[in-house]
């Protein structure tokens, strides 16, 4: 269609007629897809909102790399959660032997 617009040198308007379409606002839009991606850029669906679905797998080298910091940085939790009990119950004894 848009081959035959421009071989024709029709206008939106005229191509929309003359393919009985609707709106000649969808000649323009198949136009600047045909223009920028050729004609695979049909093949390509575009209705609805998109997908938003679950992102992209990341390369396995990344996600080993975030494993072994989420690894390292709940064991360094684990580490100053031991070490504030500690101090917390040292205070408490100190304060036992002041009395």
């Amino acid at each position: 269609m848009i081959e035959t617009m421009e071989k024709e040198k029709l206008s939106y308007r005229e191509t929309a007629q003359q393919f009985d379409i609707n709106s000649h606002y969808l000649i323009q839009e198949w136009e600047r897809i045909y223009l920028t991606e050729g004609p695979e850029g049909f093949q390509l669906e575009r209705r609805g909102r998109g997908n938003k679905g679950r992102p992209a797998k990341l390369p396995k080298e990344v996600e080993e790399d975030l494993l072994a910091e989420v690894q390292r940085l709940r064991a360094e939790n684990d580490y100053l959660k031991n070490l504030q009990a500690l101090v917390l119950e040292e205070e408490r004894h100190q304060r036992k032997k002041r009395r």
